[in-house]
């Protein structure tokens, strides 16, 4: 069976990355007989609504022309923002005669027979909920502290002076805004920078993007 792989990081910076989603899933993949013909990954926030990961509508598309049978990822929040989001990427996926597996939660979407397993799709919308819910409390005690912060007297935001000019970001982004003005993606800019060995986020390329190009 051929497969593929969807990873994913909510981290900008390069203090996070998707070799160890990648490397476990390869691992999965090699043990159960799964040729796994492409790898996507993406850095973008737990956020953003599947519209906005590019990636992952890039790899739902690529399994859909390619006959693939199974996407791997490492768990459900990674597919989807939130339990309405994760179950529409699922259904998408079924409706194709394509499986998920999500590894975290050891489930697959489809028998082997290539059948719906309702009682897997119940299950991940539990899961899908708990995360859900966890994220929103993770969010009221974070937004309580910062209120805390600020009443007592402590300074949110950037320091000053630590806003760049528009000339200071054109010369220390210069070879960012080359592949910019190519015409690339800003996936695609990401790939040419991490193999110039050059270190910049997802989202200063779109700010770029939306300062020098747009």
């Amino acid at each position: 069976m051929k497969g593929i792989i969807y990873a994913r990081v909510s981290s900008l910076t390069d203090r996070q990355n998707t070799d160890r989603q990648v490397e476990d899933l390869t691992k999965y993949a090699e043990a159960n007989g799964i040729e796994v013909v492409k790898v996507f990954s993406e850095k973008v926030s737990g956020a953003k609504k599947n519209a906005e990961r590019l990636v992952l509508s890039e790899a739902l598309a690529f399994a859909e022309a390619n006959e693939i049978g199974v996407i791997l990822a490492s768990e459900g929040s990674r597919i989807g923002r939130s339990t309405w989001e994760v179950l529409e990427t699922i259904k998408r996926c079924i409706d194709k005669g394509i499986d998920v597996y999500l590894q975290k939660e050891n489930i697959h979407t489809l028998r082997k027979d290539g059948t719906t397993d309702p009682m897997m799709c119940v299950y991940i919308s539990c899961l899908s909920m708990a995360n859900e819910f966890e994220r929103e409390n993770i969010k009221f005690r974070l937004n309580s502290g910062r209120k805390l912060a600020i009443e007592k007297g402590v300074k949110m935001g950037r320091k000053e002076g630590s806003v760049k000019t528009k000339e200071e970001k054109e010369k220390e982004y210069q070879s960012v805004l080359k592949y910019l003005k190519k015409g690339l993606s800003v996936a695609n800019v990401l790939k040419c920078c991490r193999a110039d060995g050059i270190k910049v986020s997802e989202r200063t390329i779109w700010s770029l993007k939306k300062e020098f190009i747009s």
